[in-house]
């Protein structure tokens, strides 16, 4: 790689990391405490910044300055280590997401994703199943009954809720034939009779909801946050956690929700595609532009569900979790590519092209 390659890749990187999941973390943040305001009722952040916009600054100032306590009997490394591989899987797994189609940059042909890479979706998942280490390895380290308690449903929520969420992915790679990211966007990119989007929402709407729920398992959001659960756990996992430690699983979580919506867009949302755009006399900067602006829309209108989803519907029990998992999702997402694959050989046997 030659030196303007290297520039190139690392200003993505770091518009990724600060400019969309630090960034877009704290703005999250924002949304969360405003949006369940309105729906509890209540004014929310209104004092800190014009209409409480400096609030989410002001809380990372309060958890850097507040005292690390660690519990006398915790093991202090690895105590250490489980928010570092908390934060350090969020920040990693929108590598692989394009943000954009390409953009000309210094005389050259930039591709809008950090890491183009053949087995993109293979990425995805191994990433999140390490994701699993940094919660339950918090609950383990604690030496508190609470926290171990949530480390151990992590693990079997997470567990139970990846399955589904892999298999939820098959249908859409036996349409697309392809792990790369970005190849699935530009198939979306057709159109059928030249007016409809080639999007997977239409192709794959129980692949989409059953990875849509996962989504929310492994974000550890409600109705799905049985790893914290403070009214029975008092905080889970995270209970012995205080100042900056806390402060990244905090920033963990939002960058999850962030980088899943931006996933389930990439997958069944077209991604970066602004249907008929294209058809029009533009340029290519702008089109870029406008490219990068539509991804952010619809990510943005993905975060706000997650938010109004958490505020309206009540916790899971734990048996109703698990029920959920292995006796309603599961099966659905193993019919779901079944029924996919039936359905493409009848198309193909009559020479029909999706």
């Amino acid at each position: 790689m030659d030196i303007i390659s290297i520039a190139i890749a690392l200003i993505k990187i770091l518009i990724i990391i600060f400019g969309v999941l630090v960034l877009g973390a704290a703005m999250a943040v924002l949304a969360e405490r405003r949006v369940s305001a309105f729906i509890q009722e209540r004014l929310g952040p209104n004092r800190v910044g014009p209409g409480g916009f400096i609030q989410p600054f002001a809380d990372v100032v309060k958890l850097v300055m507040k005292e690390d306590i660690v519990p006398k009997q915790a093991n202090l490394l690895i105590h250490d280590l489980a928010p570092i591989i908390s934060i350090t899987v969020a920040l990693s797994t929108f590598a692989i997401v394009p943000f954009g189609n390409t953009i000309e940059l210094f005389g050259r042909q930039v591709k809008l994703i950090i890491a183009d890479v053949d087995i993109g979706i293979l990425y995805l998942l191994a990433l999140t199943s390490i994701g699993v280490y940094g919660i339950s390895l918090a609950g383990w380290s604690s030496n508190n009954k609470y926290s171990l308690l949530g480390g151990l449903r992590s693990s079997a929520q997470l567990i139970s809720y990846e399955l589904s969420m892999g298999l939820s992915l098959i249908g859409v790679l036996m349409i697309s034939g392809t792990l790369r990211l970005d190849q699935i966007v530009l198939q979306q990119t057709e159109y059928w009779w030249g007016i409809i989007p080639h999007w997977n929402i239409i192709l794959q709407p129980f692949g989409f909801i059953t990875f849509l729920i996962a989504s929310f398992a492994e974000t550890n959001r409600l109705p799905f946050d049985l790893p914290e659960a403070e009214p029975e756990l008092v905080g889970g996992y995270h209970t012995e956690y205080t100042g900056m430690k806390f402060g990244l699983f905090f920033l963990a979580e939002y960058a999850n929700v962030i980088t899943s919506s931006a996933i389930t867009v990439t997958l069944f949302f077209g991604g970066w595609h602004l249907p008929w755009i294209d058809q029009l006399s533009i340029s290519p900067l702008l089109l870029s532009i406008l490219q990068i602006f539509t991804f952010l829309t619809k990510v943005i209108f993905l975060v706000l569900f997650f938010i109004i989803v958490r505020w309206t519907i009540p916790r899971f029990r734990y048996d109703q979790l698990m029920h959920i998992g292995w006796k309603v999702m599961l099966p659905i997402a193993i019919a779901n590519f079944l029924i996919t694959g039936v359905i493409m050989l009848l198309l193909q046997y009559f020479g029909i092209t999706l």
